[in-house]
């Protein structure tokens, strides 16, 4: 019998299997705890507690006050980097004002769990953030949270729907946000000398921010919807300016034409975008060992492509590998303890599946 080269492994399409552990009412975030379970945010004032072992659901206490309707409900969900010891949850959430505004608010609280491991509760909770000025409209509030290496906290702040604020540095819409973990300024912030609101601001010239992750070298990435045509994934570059509504990809709804990217060249223009849009929701940058071809890799939740679409990096490039159709909008993306990866259906009765690697 005669030796030869190995043949190459051909990765299956898709890649992986996915398997249902639960359902969900609106999710719009979740997170691991350090003992494996979910903590999982539902837009309709319900934070829940899930057991992935036992595929048990219980309920957290003590939120906030959370301004339901349209895009707004409670939102994102993010443990401090120190959570094991201080116990602190990050949640934004869409919060009311007078005379029918809204703004979103990130707060943070201490999580107590329960000693039946049924459920618990926040204490202590601070409101860290807030847009200002709170506008009337149910959209575009963006408030995804991250923290970096730094232990500085990340706030994608959305133009609600708005268009000029997002170059207005008296107003903190249409922003990436850059805040201590105590909602302090960070003093080398690039627009601390302008003051005031300005100071919280990384980059400007944004739209509706809905992912944001940072890559295996420290660099910060993030997506953002654009008008009818335009998504985006951007490479977030220090105090610079993404150009909207002065520039896009896109045009507007009613097809009015809004100039590209190259038109401005003293623009940030995207790294990858989409025409016709993928609505792209959730985001992360795999950096685990269960799908070892998926290594330093994005993945981003597609809502009207209903789909999970794979982002290739090369450095400060990026371009979309390849698209699996998941026969649902997604949400919501993140990645377990063992490396799969779990996502989050975006519906009233939405499916939270994990992906494990089909077997080559």
């Amino acid at each position: 019998m005669k030796g030869g080269p190995n043949r190459p492994a051909v990765e299956p399409d898709p890649p992986f299997v996915a398997t249902e552990f639960g359902r969900f009412n609106e999710p719009w975030a979740m997170t691991f705890l350090p003992d494996g379970r979910l903590l999982v945010t539902e837009k309709n004032r319900r934070l829940r507690l899930f057991n992935t072992a036992s595929k048990q659901t219980t309920e957290i206490s003590g939120l906030p006050t959370v301004a339901y309707g349209g895009q707004g409900g409670l939102g994102d969900v993010v443990l401090h980097p120190q959570f094991s010891s201080n116990r602190y949850v990050y949640l934004s959430y869409a919060e009311a004002g007078p005379n029918s505004t809204r703004g979103a608010a990130v707060a943070r609280a201490q999580l107590t769990l329960n000693a039946d491991g049924n459920g618990g509760s926040l204490s202590g909770l601070q409101v860290l953030w807030r847009q200002t000025p709170k506008v009337t409209g149910e959209g575009h509030y963006s408030h995804r949270l991250a923290f970096g290496g730094d232990g500085k906290l990340w706030i994608t702040s959305g133009d609600r729907q708005k268009f000029d604020p997002a170059q207005d540095m008296q107003q903190n819409l249409g922003k990436l946000i850059r805040l201590n973990d105590d909602g302090s300024i960070p003093g080398d912030n690039p627009f601390v000398g302008v003051g005031g609101v300005a100071s919280q601001v990384w980059t400007l010239g944004h739209r509706n921010l809905l992912g944001i992750a940072f890559d295996n070298a420290g660099r910060l990435w993030t997506h953002e919807m654009g008008p009818a045509g335009g998504d985006e994934l951007n490479l977030i570059e220090r105090g610079t300016n993404y150009g909207w509504p002065i520039v896009s990809n896109g045009d507007h709804y009613d097809g009015t034409p809004i100039p590209d990217h190259p038109t401005r060249p003293e623009f940030n223009a995207p790294e990858a975008y989409w025409s016709p849009v993928i609505a792209p929701a959730g985001f992360i940058i795999y950096s685990g060992d269960l799908f070892p071809s998926f290594r330093g890799q994005g993945f981003i939740g597609g809502l009207a492509s209903q789909a999970l679409v794979r982002i290739q990096f090369d450095g400060t490039s990026a371009r979309e590998y390849k698209r699996y159709p998941m026969g649902a909008r997604i949400r919501e993306v993140e990645q377990g303890p063992d490396g799969a990866i779990w996502v989050l259906e975006d519906s009233s009765n939405a499916r939270l599946l994990k992906l494990t690697p089909r077997p080559y």
